[in-house]
């Protein structure tokens, strides 16, 4: 969600062009900006914003299960083959 504002000042030759480019794309001004802005970054800066953004939501999904995990048995990772084939087991009646 967007929320912040910027505005310049800009030559109206400049901002027609703008209009133009925007209208020719089917999107609006804003959407050209931003889509411009963007671009530079990724090229004067090295930044790759599709993956940011994947590492964002990544980092989003992760912290809601932080600290959230919980049981008895601190050797549990080191017991859960046999544990895993324990119940195997005793479902299949084996």
């Amino acid at each position: 969600m967007k929320t912040e504002v910027y505005s310049w000042r800009l030559s109206p030759q400049l901002k027609t062009e703008l209009e133009e480019a925007a209208r020719a794309e089917r999107k609006s001004v804003s959407e050209l900006l931003e889509e411009i802005a963007r671009s530079w970054l990724v090229k004067s800066k090295g930044l790759d914003p599709t993956e940011d953004e994947r590492q964002r939501r990544v980092r989003e999904e992760a912290m809601k299960f932080i600290g959230s995990l919980q049981g008895g048995n601190p050797n549990r990772a080191e017991n859960a083959r046999s544990e895993v084939r324990s119940r195997i087991a005793r479902r299949h009646g084996r």
